[in-house]
């Protein structure tokens, strides 16, 4: 442990010390790039980065999950997964042989709030590769054998993890969780959501939002501004814009009271996940919730849970918070691994330390290490061009402004104790939280909490 800590500490200032020479090296009024937009609302934001003779693209289609047509779970994905596999001029074949050509990398991938194109290639080649990029962003044909042959590859993939109590725990979770809103499934789908789609859905899914006012381009490279303004006029100008379809969320349940699944699995370790609904990404209290969360949880073994469960009391070997805050709000949980016979020690002892951190301020001494980590870990997320690339997107699709990585410090700089325990208290959920164990209900002990008027659910 103490080398873990360590090592730990060791990163923390290597981390400080590149935030250090990233700020000297910044002009007065530091900014990730520069924003710009095309009369066909295309948004798009250059860094010129100037080291190697590389250029990336990254473009972000706000066509992800929360897209996908109840029944269609997965469309979203299968549309991003399916661009690389023909166009009305090339084949799949000739799109790997013409990339391998150039030493290119391009790929495209679903995600929760946005689908994702990235390229990133030699300064030399750019040409042919933009080139290829505009074709399969804005002239896929979803050839038939190619869409089934990737619907069976997804559902061959998921009825695979299946197999693995902690998937089965989290996707059981994440669908009670939220029920009828689109968060409630994987990225890649259900095996029922695939099965319903077809190719005249993918070809009027990307015809309705693969267009320019509802994406966000990132270029990063050596390239001059001139050159980036020629390059992104010449191959995204022409695309066309039009309305965008309306998007109808349906509500998030409420979470009232505890509620408890039980999935029996003839498994000696129970696999655990505690939580509730978290917050969105533009939350003003993410910063905190940030902070808090990696006291709690997500700091590993500077984290409370680590050093409760796993190393005072050898309850877990891993235990773990974390959150996912997207455009809209996005889970928190707890997730642990423990023998079935303290699986309800174990769940105490969790709601033991969501109780704590809401009732009990912080240390001094454990903001002030939770600060220097998270600051000092940042610049990790901007020191190459692709990550730079992702970090512009991110920024922008967020609102979080294109000074973020400067600003950031701050952000977390000025938080106090009480800031940690009031954003606990305002999210945390030690009594109105969602539970699924999957374990060997015979061998488990007795989950704490079995009130007749709480909601238990079990399953096989």
């Amino acid at each position: 442990m103490e080398k873990k800590l360590l090592k730990r500490f060791t990163w923390v200032v290597m981390g400080v010390l590149l935030w250090t020479s990233a700020v000297l090296a910044a002009p007065a009024s530091p900014v990730l790039g520069t924003r710009h937009q095309l009369p066909n609302n295309l948004v798009w934001l250059f860094s010129p980065q100037t080291e190697l003779p590389l250029v990336t693209l990254e473009l972000l289609i706000k066509a992800g999950t929360l897209t996908d047509p109840p029944g269609k779970e997965g469309l979203a994905n299968l549309t991003a997964s399916l661009l690389l596999n023909g166009t009305k001029s090339r084949s799949s074949s000739k799109i790997a042989a013409e990339l391998d050509f150039m030493g290119a990398r391009l790929s495209a991938a679903g995600g929760g709030d946005f689908a994702t194109v990235s390229l990133t290639v030699l300064k030399k080649d750019l040409g042919p590769a933009l080139e290829l990029l505009q074709d399969i962003l804005m002239h896929p044909t979803f050839p038939a054998a190619e869409v089934t042959r990737k619907v069976n590859q997804f559902k061959a993939a998921l009825a695979s993890a299946e197999d693995e109590p902690k998937v089965v725990a989290s996707r059981t979770f994440i669908k009670d969780l939220y029920g009828a809103f689109p968060y409630n499934h994987p990225v890649m789908g259900t095996p029922q959501g695939l099965t319903a789609i077809t190719r005249q859905d993918l070809i009027t899914f990307h015809r309705n939002y693969y267009r320019p006012n509802n994406t966000v381009l990132s270029l990063v490279g050596d390239l001059t501004p001139e050159e980036a303004q020629q390059w992104v006029t010449k191959i995204f100008g022409g695309w066309a814009a039009a309305p965008l379809p309306e998007v109808k969320l349906p509500p998030i349940p409420p979470l009232n009271q505890r509620q408890e699944v039980v999935i029996n699995k003839d498994i000696t370790q129970a696999n655990i996940i505690l939580g509730n609904l978290g917050i969105a990404r533009n939350n003003p209290d993410f910063y905190a919730f940030q902070v808090m969360n990696y006291l709690l949880g997500g700091g590993g073994f500077v984290s409370r849970l680590m050093d409760d469960i796993r190393v005072n009391r050898g309850l877990a070997y891993s235990v773990y918070s974390s959150f996912d805050p997207g455009l809209e709000p996005g889970p928190f949980i707890v997730a642990l691994e423990t023998k079935n016979a303290s699986a309800g020690e174990a769940i105490t002892q969790v709601v033991a330390q969501l109780q704590r951190i809401m009732t009990q301020p912080v240390t001094p001494e454990e903001l002030k290490e939770a600060k220097s980590y998270l600051i000092g870990s940042f610049p990790r997320k901007m020191d190459s061009i692709s990550k730079r690339a992702w970090l512009l997107g991110y920024a922008e699709v967020y609102g979080l402004g294109l000074d973020y990585p400067w600003r950031y410090p701050e952000l977390i700089g000025h938080l106090t104790p009480e800031d940690i325990q009031k954003v606990a208290e305002k999210y945390l959920r030690p009594e109105k939280y969602l539970l699924v164990v999957v374990g060997n209900k015979s061998a488990m002990s007795p989950l704490p909490g079995n009130l007749p008027s709480q909601k238990k659910e079990e399953k096989k």
